[in-house]
C-alpha cells in the first residue's frame, strides 16, 4: 500500500475530552460548522474561527472518574443532527444520566475459565438494583430564539458496567433516514452475560430508531431488554446487527447507487477489527419479541453478526496467559469454543483486523480502535476513497509520551481480509502524550477531523485539541 504522509492543522485547543466530531448547518445559517461534543457534557461549534457554546448539559451527566482514578467510559457519548435539521432544528443526544450510579452487575472483575462451565453461563440477575448506570437517548430541538430544548426521551437504558457504552454512538442513515444507535456489550470484559448475542438485549447491538414515529410516551421506563418496552417504542426499533463488543459509531460511504457501512469492534486483548457491509436485513424488534415468545429463532438471513463474544475479529476469543517457564512468551486459550463454533457460519468476516502484538516492521501494537471514517476528498489524493481509522495509542512497551495512530485501508467487496497502512503524521506534540480519541468528517466526507487528548483520564480537564487532517 502507498505510504501516506499528512499534516495536522490545530482548530481549537484546551477543551475537554472530545467524543463526537461532525458538521452541520444551523437553521438560517449558510456555513457548515464543526460541532464538538465532550465527554463531560459540552457541545461547541466553530464559526469564523471562534468557538461558541451550542449546549451545556454537564449538570445532566453522571459524575465521571470518581471511583476509577479519573478514567471513565460514560458521559456524553452521542450527538446526531436530523437530516432536516436546517428546517426542523431537531438533534439527538446519548448520555449517561446524573444520579444514576449503581453498584454494578458483578462485585469484581470477570475472567472466563473454559474448565469451569459456571463462568461461561453467568446470568445478569437483580437488574433493577445490580447495575452501574442509566443511559438515555433524547430528542432535542433548537428553538427559533436559538436556545436548545429537550423535546422527548426515546430510550432509557440500564447498563451493567461502567465501560463499553459506545462512543460517537448516534448517526443518521442516509439510506433509511433513521437514527442509528450503536451500543457496546455492557462492559466488564469478555461479555460476562453474553448480552451481545442475546436477541432480546439492547447491549451489543446496532439499532435503527424511526424518529418520525410519535410514540406518545413521555418518559419511557428504564429497560435492558426489548420486550420490556411499551409497544409504541418497540414499533420504532429495528436491529441491524448484534455481536458488538464496543463500537466507535457507524459510518456510510456512497458507492454508486448504494452505501457501504463501516463499523469497528474494539478488541479484548488481541485484535481490533473493522467490518463493512452493503446489503443487510434489519429485524423489527416486534419480530424478535414474537420469536422469543415462541422460543424460536427469527430469520437471520442477511442479518449482521459481528461474532463477539465467541470471536474477537478474525480469531476465536482467546484467554492470554504468560508461560510460566518463559515470561516473554504467552499461551492463548480459546475462551468460548462452543460459541465460536456456533457463530462461525453466522458471523460477518472483518474487512481488516489489526493486532495488539504485531511482529511486522511496518505495523504497530494496538490499544483500542477509536474512530472509522471514509474519506472522499481530493486534497489528500492518496487517501481518496479510503477508509481512515484511529487507534488510541501505540502499545509497544515504549516509555511516555504516548502517541495515537492514524491508518487507512482500501475498500474491497470480495469478503477477503484486507491489509492496512499506518499514516505518517508531520506534527510535533512535544513532551505531552497524544491519545487519538475521536475521528470525524464533514457532511460530504471531504474533510477529516482528529480529536487528541493528552491524558487517558476524563477528569484531567482541558487537555484536548481538535485538528483538521490536511495534506
Amino acid at each position: 500500500m502507498i505510504k501516506v504522509k499528512v499534516h495536522l492543522r490545530p482548530i481549537v485547543n484546551k477543551i475537554n475530552l472530545p467524543t463526537v466530531l461532525k458538521t452541520a448547518i444551523l437553521p438560517g445559517d449558510s456555513i457548515e460548522r464543526l460541532f464538538i461534543a465532550t465527554q463531560i457534557g459540552e457541545i461547541f461549534y466553530i464559526g469564523n474561527g471562534v468557538i461558541e457554546t451550542f449546549l451545556d448539559i454537564r449538570s445532566r451527566i453522571i459524575e465521571l472518574g470518581v471511583s476509577t482514578g479519573g478514567y471513565d467510559e460514560r458521559g456524553l457519548l452521542g450527538l446526531a443532527f436530523h437530516p432536516e435539521f436546517y428546517y426542523n432544528g431537531l438533534f439527538y443526544l446519548h448520555y449517561s444520566v446524573a444520579g444514576s450510579q449503581g453498584p454494578g452487575a458483578l462485585p469484581g472483575s470477570f475472567h472466563p475459565n473454559p474448565c469451569d462451565p459456571s463462568t461461561l453461563n453467568l446470568k445478569w440477575i437483580n437488574r433493577e438494583t445490580q447495575y452501574n448506570h442509566i443511559d438515555t437517548v433524547e430528542e432535542w430541538i433548537l428553538q427559533p430564539n436559538g436556545q436548545p430544548q429537550k423535546h422527548r426521551t426515546l430510550l432509557n437504558l440500564r447498563r451493567p458496567f461502567l465501560n463499553h457504552n459506545g462512543v460517537n454512538s448516534l448517526n443518521f442513515s442516509p439510506e433509511t433516514g433513521k437514527l442509528v444507535l450503536t451500543t457496546g456489550d455492557g462492559g466488564s470484559g469478555y461479555d460476562p452475560f453474553n448480552l451481545s448475542q442475546d436477541n432480546m438485549e439492547f447491549a451489543g447491538k446496532i439499532i435503527e430508531i424511526d424518529v418520525n414515529k410519535n410514540t406518545f410516551v413521555d418518559n419511557p421506563q428504564v429497560v435492558t431488554r426489548f420486550n420490556e418496552l411499551p409497544v409504541p417504542i418497540q414499533e420504532m426499533l429495528t436491529v441491524i446487527a448484534k455481536g458488538v463488543r464496543n463500537i466507535p459509531g457507524i459510518s456510510f460511504q456512497r458507492f454508486y447507487n448504494q452505501y457501504i457501512k463501516y463499523v469497528g469492534n474494539v478488541g479484548q486483548d488481541m485484535v481490533e477489527s473493522i467490518f463493512s457491509f452493503v446489503q443487510y436485513k434489519p429485524i423489527p424488534v416486534t419480530k424478535l419479541i414474537q420469536a422469543s415468545q415462541m422460543e424460536s429463532e427469527p430469520d437471520q438471513e442477511s442479518f449482521i453478526n459481528l461474532g463477539w463474544r465467541g470471536w474477537e475479529g478474525a480469531f476465536p476469543t482467546p484467554i492470554i496467559e504468560s508461560c510460566s517457564a518463559n515470561p516473554d512468551l504467552d499461551r492463548k486459550t480459546i475462551a468460548y469454543y462452543d460459541e465460536a463454533v456456533e457463530t462461525s457460519v453466522l458471523r460477518l468476516q472483518p474487512l481488516i483486523s489489526y493486532f495488539h502484538e504485531d511482529p511486522r516492521p511496518d505495523k504497530f501494537g494496538a490499544t483500542a480502535l477509536t474512530g472509522v471514517q471514509p474519506y472522499m476528498g481530493d486534497e489528500i489524493s492518496d487517501l481518496t476513497g479510503s477508509v481512515v481509522f484511529t487507534d488510541l495509542a501505540r502499545d509497544e512497551g515504549s516509555q511516555p509520551p504516548n502517541r495515537g495512530v492514524l491508518a487507512y485501508t482500501k475498500v474491497r467487496l470480495d469478503c477477503k481480509l484486507n491489509d492496512f497502512s499506518v499514516i505518517d503524521i508531520d506534527y510535533n506534540f512535544g513532551s505531552q502524550s497524544a491519545y487519538y480519541v475521536s475521528l470525524g468528517t464533514n457532511l460530504d466526507q471531504t474533510r477529516l477531523y482528529l480529536g487528541v487528548y493528552s491524558s487517558m483520564n476524563v477528569a484531567d480537564y482541558n487537555q484536548g485539541t481538535i485538528f483538521e487532517i490536511i495534506s
